[in-house]
């Protein structure tokens, strides 16, 4: 009998679309995706959910599509959380151990990080990570990994991150709907860190940059540590409603315009083209011109990047962020952004991929910034898979044959008749076992599930 495959689903809920995605893992450690599948979403707004019903549907929808066009079944995925709710702090804290001359164990290692869950937050919030970022053995700073060492004292610096539970219980409550399980809730950055960020890249200092329907993600990493997250209530709808207020136009009109005509530097326009949008039930139509255009979004992408130069600052590692700026998710695909970007930040800048992780067919589809966070649940969904390979396993192919041809679905939305432009448009983990899962990945315990 030969060996099983293992998949992994997870569920992106975001602000303009909400995806639904299987892969699996080939010999290479590469992942390869055997079905995506993107819904209008209309149920949420800046990463929160606000209409379970709405919600409910698209990913309802997603999930039928996903599975059909994969084979793959599955009752368990791996869900992003982000929102304007989102807020991170640091915090230390120790042990004093009993004897000098014992070895640390992995045992009070999880004692310090379920320390940091008794932690005092605010009523209404709930802690969704804690991430060691070094430790400290009797004074003795800059420890990556103490487990095997002696000493008496054990402290560590932790990275956390917290959320509001009524957040946290709607997309749990959306995933039930659909006859799911949330085996686990991940932080959007995190997911698109893994996803496009290098580790030479995390090593040297550098900004993730998610930019998104309804949020714009932020995450600094700095000596291959995580030090600052954030969750700015501003994307790329705001930008859609200031060409919708600023030119008088419809809605989906001014995403159209975004999209094909738009341009984050408004000095690189050309000034001599206009493009025409069908006047209101019937009036007359508008002329806009494409450097106009160019400078209402300069005007929205500029005030997102003092938010992010805000937060940058904040993180208290500005001067040593040497690789610089990476942006991804949907808003990266913003004509000149990367150049807008450059300037204001005064650091190296570039658009992030999930490339350097895909193999297979569907690579070239994947391969789009939109796509960052559901890469990067996936990857998030193996890294538990490989730790507890006898516990868990997302998904079985329909009726145990695997599809010969694995298909990605191209999504395609129709476009308005002026324009011929394609529009991109409640379980939880065990506390015990979320440590597990991060001490593994920290640890890198290969083929050694911690007990």
């Amino acid at each position: 009998m030969s060996k099983q495959e293992q998949y992994v689903a997870a569920i992106d809920i975001g602000t303009t679309k909400i995806v639904a995605i299987v892969g699996k893992k080939n010999e290479n450690g590469k992942i390869e995706i055997l079905g995506l599948s993107k819904a209008l979403s209309k149920g949420v707004k800046r990463g929160v959910v606000l209409n379970i019903e709405e919600t409910v549907s698209a990913i309802k929808t997603t999930v039928d599509d996903v599975q059909k066009r994969s084979g793959i079944l599955f009752t368990e995925v791996f869900v992003g959380i982000a929102g304007q709710h989102i807020k991170s702090m640091k915090n230390r804290g120790y042990i004093i151990r009993d004897a000098y001359d014992d070895e640390i164990k992995k045992e009070e290692i999880f004692k310090l990080i379920e320390d940091m869950h008794k932690i005092h937050i605010d009523i209404g919030e709930e802690i969704i990570h804690v991430i060691p970022q070094n430790f400290i053995v009797d004074y003795e700073t800059g420890v990556k990994n103490p487990i095997g060492m002696c000493g008496r004292r054990l402290e560590a610096n932790f990275h956390i991150v917290i959320g509001q539970v009524a957040a946290a219980k709607n997309i749990e409550k959306c995933i039930r709907k659909v006859n799911l399980t949330v085996k686990d809730m991940i932080l959007e950055p995190l997911a698109s860190s893994d996803a496009v960020l290098t580790e030479d890249e995390k090593e040297a200092g550098v900004v993730l940059v998610d930019i998104g329907g309804g949020t714009t993600d932020v995450a600094v990493y700095y000596d291959n540590i995580i030090r600052h997250t954030a969750v700015i209530p501003f994307g790329g709808n705001v930008v859609t409603k200031d060409i919708k207020e600023g030119c008088s136009i419809l809605q989906r009109y001014a995403e159209q315009l975004k999209i094909q005509y738009g341009s984050a530097l408004g000095d690189m326009a050309p000034d001599d083209q206009v493009v025409t949008i069908p006047g209101i039930s019937g009036r007359a139509a508008k002329e806009i011109s494409f450097k106009s255009l160019a400078y209402i979004i300069q005007s929205r992408m500029e005030e997102i990047i003092e938010s992010v130069n805000f937060e940058i600052q904040n993180s208290g590692y500005a001067d040593k962020l040497a690789a610089g700026v990476v942006i991804t998710g949907g808003g990266a695909m913003l004509k000149h952004l990367p150049q807008l970007m450059k300037f204001k930040t005064a650091m190296d800048v570039r658009i992030g991929l999930p490339n350097e992780h895909l193999a297979g067919i569907a690579r070239n589809e994947i391969n789009q910034p939109m796509y960052a966070t559901s890469v990067g649940l996936i990857m998030r969904g193996f890294d538990y898979l490989e730790t507890y390979k006898k516990t868990f396993n997302a998904g079985v192919p329909e009726k145990f044959i695997q599809p010969e041809v694995p298909v990605v679905p191209k999504v395609e939305v129709e476009a308005e008749e002026p324009f011929n432009s394609h529009v991109a448009e409640e379980e939880k983990i065990p506390l015990a076992d979320k440590i597990k899962t991060m001490l593994t990945r920290m640890f890198e315990v290969e083929d050694q599930p911690i007990k």
